[in-house]
């Protein structure tokens, strides 16, 4: 229960009615691309290929067991929040293209109680599986994704009241939706996992 309570808040402006689809957490979090065509150049037809990129780091060197384990598990925990957070992104894409065809504020905020409650009876069980440092880290990873943290992201659909109560909720529990992603200082370990398990590195 406390790790729902942790992402609830951070959910509550995600999806759309129509929306159900999460990815499946056990499977491979992203897979490389390969394109192959072809370009003509003075009358000769040359063919390229195109692939994800490729990150190349230093190898880590651990100083002990215990740092070897936390860094296998942020590698687990970025393959389970990761296509989490993009979904927030996409998600928070259309539910704010559809927002803007609805007539009037009345319409809106009825529409987005609507998706609040949704939200909480489709993501609960989703949310009950994740830890609550898994939890801190999608809370992160949002950041990342969508530009702006979540406290922003309710914010901007539900208002300040509706934000200020879920960081209330989320200062209970020791984490906060004001959290910023640091890809260049803290999260720079967390960063280079992100971007080798978007190439399918990792």
């Amino acid at each position: 229960m406390r790790h729902f309570l942790i992402l609830a808040m951070l959910t509550c402006v995600v999806g759309t009615m129509a929306q159900e689809t999460t990815p499946d957490s056990g499977a491979p979090t992203f897979v490389p691309t390969v394109k192959v065509s072809k370009v003509v150049v003075d009358g000769d037809s040359i063919q390229y290929m195109e692939m994800s990129n490729v990150y190349v780091y230093p190898q880590i060197t651990f100083g002990s067991k215990r740092q070897q384990a936390s860094y296998m598990r942020l590698v687990t925990n970025v393959k389970k929040t990761l296509p989490l957070a993009k979904e927030v992104r996409q998600i928070l894409i259309e539910t704010a293209e559809y927002l803007e065809t609805l007539p009037n504020k009345k319409a809106k905020d009825e529409h987005m109680k609507r998706v609040e409650q949704s939200v909480f009876r489709e993501y609960k069980p989703k949310m009950k599986k994740l830890t609550y440092s898994q939890g801190k880290l999608l809370i992160k990873l949002i950041n990342r994704e969508c530009n702006s943290t979540s406290y922003e992201a309710i914010q901007a659909f539900m208002g300040p009241l509706r934000a200020g109560f879920w960081q209330a909720f989320a200062w209970a529990f020791g984490a906060s939706l004001k959290k910023e992603y640091d890809p260049d200082g803290t999260d720079r370990l967390t960063e280079r996992v992100v971007l080798m398990v978007e190439a399918g590195q990792l």
